[in-house]
C-alpha cells in the first residue's frame, strides 16, 4: 500500500469489478454454454474433477492422455467444479473473480508515491468496466484469464518494488507467472521482464538481473512437475502443451493472417499420437518457412492486424454460443461499443507515452502522433505497435524509473505482437493488452528525477 493512499479506493475498484462481472454472469450463465475451444476446456475440466486425469475419451471408447490444450485453465475449473458443481455459471464465476482481482491489480500497479489519488482509481475502474473484458467473462476461454493473471503479476512486481521485504511479493509474482504459463505458455516470455521490474527503481543492473533470473527459475520449477508428466505420458518433454507445431503450421500457411484449416502434410496423415503429430506439423512448418522465408515474413502484417485491429472476443463468443440470445444486431452493437472504448483508451495511453518524463521526447511524440492517427482508423494494430515502440524509446534507464505499468505495457504489447507475428493472429489473442493499455491511460508523467 502506498503511503497516504486509502485502501478503500482499491477495494471500491474490486467491488465494482466484481459486481459488474457477476451481474453479467447472472444474465449469461443459463444462456451461453461452452463452445469452440471452451467446449474442450470444459470437458477436460470435468474429467479432471471426476478423477479421470487430463485425458480425452474418443468416440470409439478409447481414452488417451492429453496435452494439446494447456492444463492451467481446465485445472482451475476442475477445482471449482469439485467444490460447486460443473456448470457454465461456475466457470464464469471463476473468470469473474480473476477479472475483478485484475482490476484491483490495475489500481495497485498505477498507484505509488506522489501519484494523485484519482489516477489509480480511474485506472482500476477502467479495467473494472472495460467493454472488452466484462462481456468475455461469459467465455469459458483462456485469454481473459491470462490477461488477469498478467495484471496481477505486474501488480505484485510493483508491490515488491515498494516493499522493504520484497521476497514475499517476488515469490507470489513467480508463482503467478507459473500459473499464467500453465494457462498460456507464451506468458513465460514475460517472467524475466516482470522479475526485473520487481527491483527498486535505483537497483543496480546486477540485482535486477538476479531478480529476473530468480522469478523465471522459480516459475519454471513450479511448472516442472507438469513437464515431467508430459515426458512420461506424452513421450515428449513439452513444457506445458503440444500444440506449437499446429500453430506454427497454421502461421506458415495462412493467407488472411488468422486461423485457417491446415493442409495436413502427407507424412503426418497417419501419425495418430498427439505429441507425435504436433512434432510432425512443426517439422513441416519449419520446412515451409525455410523454403520461402520472405513469404512467411510478409504474412506478419496481416497476422498483427488480425490480432490488434479489433478484438471482438466477447461479441464473437456470445454469438457463437447462442445466436438466438445474442443475434447479429447485438453482436454489432457490442462490437461498436467495445471498439470505441478500446480506441479511446489507446489514445489515452498514447498521450501518456508522449508526456512521460524521459529521453527522446521528440521521437516519442512523432510515434505517438502516428499511432493516434492509426487509432482513429481501421488500422488499430499500428496504434498499439506505435505505443509499444514509443515506450521502448524511454530506454533502459527511463523504463526502470517509470511506474511499473509503463514497462509492463511495453512488454505485453511487444511480446504479443512478436508471438503472433510468428504464429497466427486473432482478436481474442490481443485481448491481453487491453488492461495494460487502459491502466497506462491514467498513469501520468511519472516520477521526477
Amino acid at each position: 500500500m502506498a503511503p497516504g493512499k486509502p485502501r478503500s479506493d482499491a477495494l471500491l475498484v474490486l467491488a465494482v469489478a466484481l459486481l459488474a462481472r457477476l451481474t453479467w454472469v447472472a444474465w449469461a450463465s443459463t444462456r451461453f454454454p461452452a463452445v469452440e475451444d471452451g467446449h474442450y476446456y470444459d470437458v477436460l475440466a470435468r474429467r479432471l474433477a471426476a478423477g479421470q486425469g487430463y485425458t480425452w475419451l474418443w468416440p470409439d471408447g478409447a481414452v488417451t492422455y492429453a496435452a494439446h490444450y494447456p492444463v492451467g485453465y481446465p485445472a482451475m475449473l476442475a477445482l471449482a467444479y469439485l467444490a460447486f458443481g460443473a456448470t457454465a455459471g461456475v466457470a464464469m464465476i471463476v473468470n469473474a473473480v480473476l477479472g475483478a482481482a485484475a482490476a484491483y491489480g490495475a489500481h495497485r500497479m498505477v498507484d505509488g508515491d506522489g501519484v494523485p489519488r484519482w489516477r489509480p482509481l480511474a485506472a482500476g475502474l477502467a479495467v473494472a468496466l472495460h467493454p472488452a473484458l466484462v462481456p468475455y467473462t461469459a467465455a469459458v476461454m483462456t485469454e481473459g484469464v491470462t490477461a488477469a493473471l498478467l495484471v496481477i503479476a505486474a501488480a505484485l512486481a510493483a508491490a515488491a518494488r515498494r516493499a522493504e521485504r520484497a521476497w514475499p511479493w517476488t515469490t507470489g509474482l513467480a508463482m503467478t507467472m507459473a500459473v499464467a504459463t500453465l494457462v498460456r505458455p507464451q506468458s513465460l516470455l514475460l517472467a524475466p521482464v516482470f522479475g526485473a521490474l520487481a527491483a527498486a527503481r535505483d537497483a543496480p543492473t546486477r540485482s535486477r538481473l538476479a531478480r529476473a533470473t530468480a522469478v523465471t527459475l522459480l516459475a519454471v520449477a513450479c511448472i516442472a512437475p507438469w513437464t515431467s508428466r508430459n515426458c512420461v505420458r506424452m513421450h515428449r518433454c513439452a513444457l506445458v502443451s503440444v500444440n506449437g507445431g499446429w500453430n506454427l503450421l497454421i502461421g506458415a500457411e495462412t493467407r488472411t493472417g488468422g486461423w485457417e484449416p491446415v493442409s495436413v502434410p502427407p507424412e503426418c496423415a497417419t501419425v495418430w499420437d498427439e505429441a507425435g503429430k504436433d512434432t510432425c506439423f512443426e517439422q513441416a512448418a519449419r520446412r515451409e518457412i525455410t523454403a520461402e522465408p520472405l513469404a512467411w515474413l510478409l504474412r506478419a502484417p496481416k497476422k498483427l492486424a488480425a490480432t490488434l485491429d479489433y478484438f471482438g472476443a466477447g461479441p464473437w463468443y456470445l454469438h457463437a454460443s447462442n445466436a438466438g440470445a445474442f443475434d447479429d444486431a447485438w453482436k454489432l452493437r457490442l462490437a461498436v461499443l467495445e471498439t470505441i472504448g478500446c480506441r479511446l483508451l489507446l489514445l489515452g495511453a498514447l498521450v501518456a507515452a508522449g508526456v512521460l518524463r524521459g529521453p527522446r521526447t521528440v521521437a516519442r511524440r512523432v510515434l505517438v502522433a502516428g499511432g493516434a492517427l492509426a487509432a482513429v482508423t481501421v488500422h488499430g494494430a499500428l496504434g498499439y505497435l506505435a505505443l509499444g515502440l514509443a515506450l521502448l524509446l524511454l530506454g533502459r534507464r527511463g523504463l526502470e524509473r517509470a511506474p511499473v505499468v509503463v514497462p509492463a505495457t511495453a512488454a505485453v504489447v511487444l511480446a504479443t505482437a512478436l508471438v503472433h507475428a510468428v504464429f497466427f493472429g486473432a482478436g481474442r489473442y490481443g485481448l491481453v493488452v487491453t488492461p495494460f493499455v487502459a491502466s497506462l491511460a491514467f498513469a501520468g508523467r511519472g516520477p521526477r528525477e
